[in-house]
């Protein structure tokens, strides 16, 4: 079973901006909780948690109770999962299979956004949209209880598996993950692609039966340039990490622009 993830551009008044910042904001303040929990522990103890037991002990977390409880327990079973992957690489580190010696799950930054993920099995399609819930605790709170975000024309709503609310440089997106079905290809394995990576021909591609073809590579480096060139002139004397909203909302364009010639040119395919 494969998955296929389509990502919407969410274009928000400001009550939803609010609430997606809110959302985004409570489950990094909730995954730093849940990492500090299972530091100590592990320093403590050289202990471990599952997804589930961290669940039940971060239940009365005040950031666990500002989100939707399901949404609250996909933020903690990722940090599990986290810890959980670097046991292995840990095991496998000591037994001389790993160069490099794996790291403690870091932190996320402090006051920044993480992404929201809603199952489908907690979420309605009405005439609005997709209806979100927000939980009990901030509809005691600010008086709301869910909110909408936009259903895709191309998709089916019970095809949809999952919703996440994914923060990019002041922007928000709307991933919708939905299940596709395995196709088997027959595939010749005496056919060969060569490919050739450069400027101006972002692609050359040589067959071994005949079928050669370039891609045009000259719009991508303007676009690269002229990114280049703004974020240049905007850092000029400032410090190396500089960075403001203007910055953000030129890197948002250069990578829409970027995924952009990549799905046309149908990369996904090689």
């Amino acid at each position: 079973m494969n998955y296929h993830c389509q990502q919407n551009l969410i274009t928000p008044d400001n009550n939803l901006k609010t609430i997606l910042e809110f959302i985004c904001s409570e489950a990094n303040n909730l995954i730093n909780c849940g990492i500090y929990y299972c530091r100590q522990l592990y320093f403590q103890a050289r202990n471990y948690v599952t997804g589930y037991q961290l669940d039940k002990i971060m239940k009365r977390n005040l950031h666990f109770k500002a989100l939707r409880s399901s949404v609250a327990q996909q933020a903690l079973h990722k940090v599990a999962d986290s810890f959980k992957s670097y046991k292995k690489l840990k095991a496998l580190y000591f037994q001389g299979k790993l160069e490099i010696k794996p790291r403690f799950p870091k932190y996320r930054k402090s006051g920044g956004l993480a992404p929201g993920v809603y199952s489908t099995r907690w979420v309605k399609l009405t005439s609005k949209g997709i209806k979100c819930s927000l939980g009990k605790q901030v509809k005691a709170w600010f008086g709301l209880d869910c909110f909408y975000l936009p259903m895709p024309s191309n998709l089916e709503f019970n095809e949809i598996k999952e919703i996440r609310i994914v923060p990019k440089n002041n922007c928000f997106y709307a991933e919708y993950v939905t299940v596709v079905l395995e196709q088997k290809i027959n595939l010749n394995p005496n056919n060969a692609l060569g490919i050739d990576h450069g400027l101006d021909n972002w692609l050359t591609c040589v067959s071994n039966i005949g079928k050669s073809f370039i891609i045009d590579g000259r719009k991508v480096k303007s676009q690269n340039q002229w990114y280049n060139k703004k974020i240049a002139k905007l850092k000029k004397g400032k410090a190396q990490d500089y960075w403001d909203d203007k910055l953000a909302a030129i890197t948002e364009k250069h990578n829409r622009q970027m995924r952009d010639n990549i799905c046309r040119c149908g990369f996904g395919t090689l």
